[in-house]
């Protein structure tokens, strides 16, 4: 008895360790991704500038727009690889190709050639979010992802927010041009690789443990990942979700590709480095939005993920309604409040539909599947957040921000109850309330 316990205490310590490196390096992973995504908004700065590259503002607005198509082809495509050969060999190609396209674009300064990395970079970095959540799923049980996904989704606020200034940093203060933030985001991106290749595993089977949780499925032949697709898309609660997700992106992405412009528009005399602060409130914020939002659908909601959606997504329609009126009153504090409150209330939803609910909802055989059909309509929706704002005044895109954000709250409100198959079967869960250590007896 007491060997017994000893071999379960040891397994589950085992397993531990491996779900913190497994955390960690995925987290890592994605984080990266955002320095190879950031290069070519920094390098626009010098290329502008750069009379040996001519590039004007409608080009770049064009390359932008290249990267972001491929990006959510990409998103719909790589769940599916995802599913079917595994996070690890999906998202290392990723890691391994964005690197090489950015030292592409960072050695060879031709149209041509930057079109086509672009369109590259869109395809290999749209690797990372299917892949990895559901790797994170493969080692946390449903109980506990909401929480775990909501910790671990700060990765994108965080890469965001260290990829600008490291690659401004190496291309105008060390080595002055702008090719290098391609080539110093480059070496980031290769070195995770490296890191990702030796601690990264797939499932807790891989190293030895029997999975953290076991899916009441049928005992017939496994179905073809293109059934998988179609069962995803015909799950109502996964196309919602989609759909939410369309609507919600393009404020995030406006605010990301626009935000100085914005804030400058409206409030020129706090000048053009201000503007180009001011929005990083948004940013900041969504190393909160996540976390809160995590433990509130797990510890208030017991796992419905919808709830906590529906409130917040509410508060992001009041912030965003009152944003174009608190610019006009020329209140700084005002403005950097409301964007911290924006992104808190948006990077909330924004991680948990693309998370936890794709991937509880689309069932462990086909998480990358759900979460790469879920993040494909929000990369579409992100397409229109970089394009609105070019053509239609602020009043009127913030307002249509605002009437998206309502929308998307409605459509999850018929969800409210909704839970996780894995949560109707209690035999997932040993007496004890911890996954199935390999090789242990209960």
């Amino acid at each position: 008895m007491n060997n017994n316990a000893g071999a379960l205490h040891s397994g589950w310590k085992s397993l531990q360790r491996w779900r913190v490196q497994i955390f960690l390096i995925t987290w890592l992973a994605y984080a990266a991704f955002y320095f190879t995504r950031k290069a070519f908004s920094v390098a626009k700065l010098g290329i502008g500038e750069d009379p040996s590259f001519e590039l004007d503002k409608a080009a770049m607005a064009n390359l932008d727009a290249l990267y972001l198509t491929a990006y959510a082809v990409g998103q719909f495509t790589w769940g599916i690889f995802a599913d079917r050969f595994g996070p690890r060999v999906v998202v290392l190609g990723g890691l391994v190709i964005s690197a090489l396209a950015a030292v592409a674009m960072g050695t060879f300064a031709t149209l041509p050639i930057f079109a086509t990395c672009m369109v590259v970079q869109g395809l290999a970095q749209s690797t990372g979010w299917s892949g990895l959540c559901k790797n994170i799923g493969s080692f946390f049980a449903t109980r506990e992802r909401g929480r775990v996904l909501g910790y671990w989704s700060t990765c994108y606020a965080f890469g965001g927010l260290v990829a600008t200034p490291f690659a401004g940093w190496w291309a105008y203060d060390v080595f002055h041009d702008w090719r290098m933030a391609f080539i110093s985001s480059a070496l980031v991106v290769g070195a995770v690789a490296v890191l990702f290749f030796f601690l990264q595993r797939n499932t807790p089977e891989d190293v030895g443990h029997a999975p953290v949780e076991v899916e009441a499925t049928s005992s017939g032949p496994r179905e073809s990942h293109w059934n998988a697709l179609r069962k995803v898309i015909r799950n109502r609660t996964v196309l919602v979700l989609g759909l939410a997700y369309f609507l919600l992106k393009p404020a995030r992405y406006a605010i990301l590709l626009w935000g100085p412009v914005i804030v400058y528009e409206r409030m020129p005399a706090i000048g053009k480095v201000a503007s180009a602060i001011v929005p990083t409130a948004f940013e900041l914020a969504g190393l909160v939005g996540p976390i809160l939002i995590g433990i509130a659908s797990d510890k208030l909601f017991g796992a419905r993920r919808m709830p906590a959606c529906v409130f917040s997504l509410i508060a992001l329609t009041v912030c965003l309604a009152l944003f174009v009126p608190a610019m006009q009153s020329g209140s700084l504090y005002l403005v950097v409040g409301l964007l911290f409150m924006m992104g808190m209330t948006l990077y909330g939803p924004d991680s948990m539909i693309s998370s936890s609910a794709a991937i509880d909802f689309g069932t462990q055989e086909a998480a990358g599947t759900a979460a790469g059909f879920v993040n494909g309509c929000g990369s579409v929706g992100a397409i229109l957040g970089g394009l609105l704002p070019g053509y239609f005044d602020t009043t009127t895109v913030f307002l249509v921000f605002t009437a998206a954000a309502l929308l998307a709250s409605l459509m999850l409100v018929p969800f409210w109850n909704s839970r996780p198959q894995t949560l109707k079967t209690p035999e997932n869960l040993p007496a004890n309330g911890q996954p199935a250590i390999a090789g242990a007896r209960t």
